[in-house]
């Protein structure tokens, strides 16, 4: 199947950009590494009557420090904050994230802000972002505003964003002295969307537990430093309380129990790789 027709505009700036999305609104879509995008068009999906490339815009490709936060712009693809030289130090949960995305081929074309702004409830980048406090870059015409990641994700698929907005950026907080972090993944296959993800961020006096695959967009939870029983408690209370659903793929029953005993994997390894 082909796209339904559409009109392209390839921006030549922001401003372009901010302009094509004020006048189409909900009938324009945003396009940048497209790895996500084009088989929806091809499947027709979605019918957007107007496509707005934004690859080609160097304010966008740029990743830099930005205060206490990493600011990855819209155009940035995978592959290159793969390759980014203080990635392990600054983002290591994304370092240990990151090679899970899709395959080489997708993250050579597909961007970071592409996989935050298509909001799959498994998707490993979503809940990276929200299990380190991040938050998206939203603007317009009239202006920018920082939505949190905890705020920017309402559902299956579903975000705040606005039909006239542009992801401009993602804005992640560098890694944290005394601090752990991990991420696991289960699925049919490295590469597939994942049945359970879990990325955990631990200190001497707390745990966060963030899981993707389960409920319709990635669900966190934040304990004090528990250990034995009080942990396992806690993950078995979070894993019956995610709106878990059988499906092609796993049952809800072996997903909670995924939640659980990984879970507790992740929790210990970001223990063990506090520093």
């Amino acid at each position: 199947m082909k796209p339904a027709r559409f009109d392209y505009i390839r921006a030549g700036d922001i401003a372009e950009a901010h302009t094509a999305l004020a006048e189409c609104g909900k009938d324009a879509r945003v396009i940048a590494g497209g790895q996500t995008l084009m088989p929806m068009l091809s499947m027709r999906l979605v019918r957007p009557k107007v496509l707005i490339d934004i690859m080609h815009l160097p304010a966008l490709r740029k990743i830099e420090a930005s205060g206490n936060d990493i600011r990855i712009g819209a155009a940035v693809r995978q592959a290159e904050l793969m390759a980014w030289p203080d990635l392990r130090d600054s983002l290591p949960l994304l370092k240990a994230a990151l090679p899970w995305v899709g395959h080489a081929q997708t993250r050579s074309r597909g961007t970071v802000c592409g996989s935050v702004a298509h909001a799959d409830p498994s998707a490993e980048i979503p809940l990276s972002l929200l299990a380190l406090d991040g938050a998206v870059e939203l603007s317009t015409r009239r202006g920018k505003r920082r939505v949190a990641a905890n705020e920017f994700f309402t559902g299956m698929m579903s975000t705040t964003r606005a039909d006239n907005e542009l992801i401009e950026a993602v804005l992640i907080p560098k890694s944290q002295a005394c601090t752990g972090y991990a991420f696991q993944e289960f699925g049919r296959r490295h590469g597939d969307f994942a049945i359970v993800a879990c990325a955990a961020v631990a200190t001497d006096k707390s745990i966060r537990l963030a899981v993707g695959g389960v409920a319709d967009k990635p669900t966190l939870r934040d304990w004090p430093a528990l250990d034995g029983t009080a942990l396992t408690d806690a993950l078995d209370a979070f894993a019956w309380e995610l709106d878990a659903r059988d499906d092609l793929h796993a049952t809800a029953r072996y997903r909670r129990e995924l939640v659980r005993q990984m879970g507790l994997a992740t929790i210990e390894e970001a223990r063990k790789c506090r520093a």
